[in-house]
């Protein structure tokens, strides 16, 4: 069974870590109290206006003198070996400067995924057979149609059951099952001769692609032996690192910039190959190069969320108490290995207690675009198994479906050894969520509205995060100059989540400033502090702890220098926002008045991430619930209101907060019902690589009653901050809560994603 550090490199993309660097005292920083001064409160974006002006550089935006534009071939089959690649009349065309391809060994490095940026082999459609380097996009786009390649069609599977098949063509000459894992604890046959009742059923979900509106990309630059690389990225630390790997090259002379991006999900937590053959085609051409995949590319070759196949069997004892879970989940991790299955047991073994559960997982092979990290990988696939799977034993239970939730709580992580939870935030999401929803009155409402073909049903789910604990390392540094203005220095990247604007509340908060006196450097290889990528829902309590620490060094000091000017013990001062007072309150400074700031202009404060205690599980938790209706004629759903509870320890900025969730409920939405790659059987190509045919949800598809409603706890076992990860677990159980809400209006359960009326409409047809 993989272990937790090797899951958590699936999540963030990094080699994990043992060990946080060596800190020179014992933490001994108080929580902050309830009432807090800027924390808490909803604040706009400290860079809004240069994002809705156009003034903020993504980049994509990136120009540069002598810009080359690249732009890259990729196989037209799903399973083709490549006998000969003649790019001549490619490079007579005027406005082209460089082609390379897999003929070109000093242009062709290792890579991590099939041996070579460019393979003899390729093993799906869109991998890069070559690329071009050019004046413009157009020439570059028409160099790539004066590309010959000589192609062998190969034989290909397109789908797991294909893939396992007796004789199916091999994707790896080695077989189609990238591996296997397994997980047990207890007694499970013993568990299931305990139980009074029991429920089974098969679930699948289709793959999801990340596609975000920023496309994949970057512009890379040599200046000497220098290399410059602007990226849209969620880590510019995870990307130099992989760059500097492949090209040889010491880390010093790969800087990599990335102070804003427009999304990613998951898919852009590492340096792509798109990297690399920019980086190469500058070098070769001695001018910068520009490259952005096109949309089809990015739905083709960026990452997906695995489609999985899944079987589950609860059993229990009449009072609703869990004696056993069974658990087999098969994911499909493309054409390399990425991670198929990876974490897709972990809800149905953490999520409730019982004591006697047995998992296994195969990872599969296809011919199709390799998996990357999607906003809490594998947990919502198993949510859309495990907690359809809950509210079927409920029935069978003659039980409320909340009610038989709250009788299996755990009061610590049943996956870890029942290491205690800081919070008891599953059930408080539970119980305040369904008190918030009204939920036995909706209930009861809508058992009253079956007549017609118009049925109204509702339903919930419930969830858990294993990595919203954040962790080491991090390094931070936060400067106060002698006017009172701060500057904030850190790695980490804002994937859209509003960072820059939580951690320069964290700075406010701590020194008494307000937010337009701080100043944010983020995500700059070359002027910024170390951070892990910005995934897995561990950038605020990854950072803001960090934030804080660096800010509490600098306040001791300007305690110091108050102490001296004012002629006091050092125990005798105290900070009291914008000024420092003796703890008598007889005399008082105002920050911007000490001398020695004033000599020295600046005071700087470091700040490091330390570890987690160990003795307890630090977890975020969610539960959500939708009122929905189902047209019997036609298939359609409705989706009336929904309501988010999530425990995520401290809120820090309350807008940010309500908007990650009403993004992650809309991406459960379209996994749910909308969003599925669709691979043609005869051909094996990817039948809707547009945003035409990719089935996105929009504003019609979302209810127009909405809830964030979040539990205020602060987890001060968590950290310095209290606050825990919340962008996964908004998007966990909104499948599920959707598929119960249909289930209870209609009586048909939704056993595939997504759910749209191809799929009902003739279930309905059986069941009426």
């Amino acid at each position: 069974m993989p272990t937790e550090e090797t899951e958590t490199q699936n999540i963030e993309g990094q080699t994990p870590f043992t060990q946080a660097p060596d800190n020179p005292a014992e933490d001994k920083a108080e929580p902050w109290g309830e009432q807090t001064r800027i924390v808490g409160r909803r604040h706009g974006r400290i860079d809004g206006f240069e994002r809705v002006s156009g003034g903020a550089v993504y980049p994509s935006d990136v120009s540069l003198p002598g810009l080359l534009h690249a732009a890259i071939l990729g196989c037209p089959y799903p399973h083709a070996r490549i006998k000969g690649v003649d790019a001549s009349a490619a490079l007579k065309l005027p406005g082209v400067h460089a082609v390379i391809s897999s003929a070109d060994a000093d242009a062709n490095p290792e890579w991590h995924q099939g041996g070579r940026i460019f393979n003899d082999t390729c093993r799906y459609e869109g991998e890069p057979v070559a690329a071009v380097a050019a004046d413009n996009p157009y020439i570059a786009a028409d160099a790539l149609k004066r590309i010959l390649v000589s192609y062998e069609e190969l034989p290909y599977v397109s789908d797991m059951e294909s893939a396992l098949a007796d004789g199916a063509p091999k994707v790896h000459p080695d077989g189609n099952t990238v591996k296997t894992d397994s997980y047990s604890r207890g007694d499970l046959k013993q568990g299931l001769e305990q139980a009074a009742v029991q429920v089974s059923g098969q679930y699948r979900t289709a793959s999801e692609m990340q596609t975000p509106l920023e496309r994949h990309g970057c512009v890379a630059r040599w200046e000497g032996d220098q290399l410059t690389v602007w990226e849209s990225t969620q880590g510019v630390y995870a990307v130099q690192s992989r760059i500097a790997e492949t090209l040889g090259l010491p880390l010093t002379r790969v800087r990599v910039i990335g102070h804003y991006m427009g999304g990613a999900f998951g898919s852009k937590l590492d340096a792509g190959g798109y990297s690399i053959i920019a980086s190469v085609l500058a070098k070769r051409t001695g001018r910068p190069v520009k490259l952005f995949v096109s949309r089809e590319q990015t739905l083709l070759t960026m990452g997906n969320r695995p489609p999985t196949r899944m079987d589950i069997r609860l059993a229990a004892r009449q009072d609703g108490g869990l004696t056993a879970i069974e658990f087999t989940g098969r994911g499909a991790s493309g054409a390399y290995s990425a991670g198929g299955a990876s974490l897709l047991d972990w809800l149905a073994k953490d999520l409730y207690q019982c004591d006697n559960v047995a998992t296994e997982l195969e990872d599969v092979y296809i011919n199709a675009g390799p998996a990357r990290p999607f906003r809490a990988p594998g947990y919502v696939q198993c949510a859309f198994a495990v907690e359809q799977a809950m509210d079927a034993l409920a029935e069978k239970l003659n039980m409320d479906p909340v009610a038989l939730r709250l009788k299996n709580i755990p009061k610590g992580s049943p996956a870890k050894d029942n290491l205690p939870y800081t919070t008891d935030g599953l059930r408080l999401c539970i119980e305040q969520g369904a008190q918030h929803f009204g939920w036995e009155a909706a209930r009861a409402e809508a058992a009253k509205r079956q007549d017609g073909p118009i049925k109204r049903g509702v339903g919930m789910a419930a969830a858990n995060w294993f990595v919203g604990d954040g962790g080491p390392p991090c390094t931070v540094i936060v400067r106060l100059y002698a006017d009172g203005t701060a500057n904030l220095n850190m790695g980490a990247s804002d994937i859209g989540t509003g960072t820059r604007t939580v951690m320069a509340m964290v700075v406010a908060e701590e020194l008494g400033l307000e937010l337009d006196a701080i100043s944010v450097e983020n995500a700059d290889t070359g002027t910024c502090q170390y951070a892990t990528p910005s995934g897995g829902s561990k950038t605020v309590p990854t950072e803001a702890p960090t934030v804080r620490r660096a800010c509490l060094a600098v306040k001791d000091q300007l305690l110091d220098m108050a102490a001296k000017q004012l002629g006091a013990g050092r125990d005798q001062v105290v900070f009291a926002g914008s000024e420092i007072r003796t703890a008598d309150g007889f005399e008082s400074l105002k920050i911007r008045d000490l001398d020695r700031l004033s000599n020295q202009k600046v005071v700087v404060g470091l700040g490091e991430r330390r570890h987690n205690p160990d003795d307890v599980s630090i977890t975020p938790f969610a539960a959500q619930f939708c009122e929905l209706e189902v047209n019997t004629r036609t298939g359609e759903v409705k989706l009336l209101r929904m309501l988010g509870a999530n425990e995520s320890g401290r809120v820090i900025n309350r807008l940010t907060w309500d908007n990650q969730l009403i993004g992650g409920v809309t991406m459960g939405i379209g996994f749910a019902l909308t969003e599925g790659r669709v691979l043609d059987g005869p051909t094996g190509k990817l039948c809707n690589a547009n945003w035409h045919d990719y089935k996105l949800p929009t504003a019609l598809d979302i209810p127009p009653e909405l809830i964030s409603d979040p539990v205020m706890l602060n987890d001060d076992q968590a950290n310095i901050v209290g606050a825990k990860g919340l962008g996964e677990p908004v998007t966990i159980p909104t499948a599920p809560a959707i598929a119960n809400a249909i289930y209870h209006a209609t009586g048909v359960r939704p056993m595939a994603t997504p759910i749209n009326p191809l799929d009902l409409l003739p279930r309905l047809n059986q069941e009426t």
